[in-house]
């Protein structure tokens, strides 16, 4: 649905979860912001365009928040339908976006060396291929760039690591909305029911507290992310404050666990697991978070 003037916010199932893509539409530029999954452009995304009179040929320029399969796995398969189509991501997430071996080795796998469980060969290329294949990317942004849509429509690309070392997110003026997908992860990620189900994933915990003080003092009027409902001013801030806290809570605790004698990762990431979670799904990512803060 259109949220904002020109902005659209199209959802889709990710498993008892849901997913969000957002397009922004100008007289000058239309703008896609994530791509989801492979088979999310045909499926999901054109048909929603469709509906408001355009079509997957219409997007300009696509800017991929950051590493992740369900964010960048579908970059291969548009750019198949729409070869044109220009894509962009920072400059410090663009090795895991442009390989799929890469963002499995290091972006899902790489706590392999610390004793932490794997999945067996099968599993493994399930997950690669997951990812949608290998897709070049146009563009490396770094934050602070300008975008204009229309005559009188200009967007910000932030900068606001922690989730991904070079998450990006958009800043519309005009609407006074952050369209911030992952950037923050509350306690985690939720069933469409309310049960927690991911642990938020950090590998910088100090650029992830910066982040939510930068939204922080935006005060945007719309919270728009990926994984979580519209959030307006109120609802917004009481999100973000929520992340904050819960970020210095699980410090303190991986902090504390470290000074009682527990200092190996893996078996700092399963009391963490018990004490904040239990997470049923993915709780190897915060494996993350910890390694950040034992170092």
């Amino acid at each position: 649905m259109e949220i904002a003037p020109g902005i659209h916010r199209i959802e889709s199932s990710l498993g008892v979860r849901f997913m969000a893509q957002y397009v922004l539409t100008g007289e000058a530029r239309t703008l896609l912001v994530d791509t989801g999954m492979s088979d999310t452009p045909a499926e999901v995304i054109g048909p929603y365009l469709e509906s408001v009179g355009l079509g997957l040929e219409a997007i300009d320029e696509v800017i991929i928040s950051h590493a992740d399969l369900d964010h960048s796995g579908g970059n291969r398969s548009l750019r198949e339908l729409h070869p044109r189509v220009r894509i962009a991501c920072h400059e410090l997430d663009r090795r895991w976006v442009e390989s799929n071996e890469a963002m499995v080795a290091e972006n899902y796998l790489w706590h392999g060396e610390f004793g932490f469980e794997q999945p067996d060969e099968a599993a493994r290329a399930e997950l690669k291929a997951s990812c949608g294949g290998d897709c070049q990317v146009d563009e490396g942004l770094r934050g602070g760039e300008t975008l204009r849509l229309g005559d009188d429509w200009r967007v910000e690309v932030l900068h606001l690591p922690g989730h991904t070392f070079g998450h990006l997110a958009i800043w519309d003026p005009r609407s006074r909305a952050a369209i911030i997908i992952d950037a923050v992860l509350e306690r985690g990620i939720y069933s469409r029911a309310g049960e927690l189900l991911i642990p938020p994933r950090i590998y910088d915990a100090d650029a992830y507290r910066r982040s939510i003080r930068s939204l922080l003092e935006l005060e945007p009027a719309l919270l728009l992310t990926a994984h979580y409902p519209v959030m307006d001013a109120a609802e917004g801030r009481a999100f973000l404050e929520r992340a904050l806290a819960f970020t210095d809570e699980l410090e303190q605790a991986v902090r504390a666990e470290i000074a009682s004698g527990t200092t190996a990762l893996w078996p700092l990431t399963q009391r963490m697991n018990e004490r904040f979670g239990p997470y049923p799904e993915f709780p190897n990512e915060l494996g993350a978070f910890v390694r950040a803060v034992a170092g």
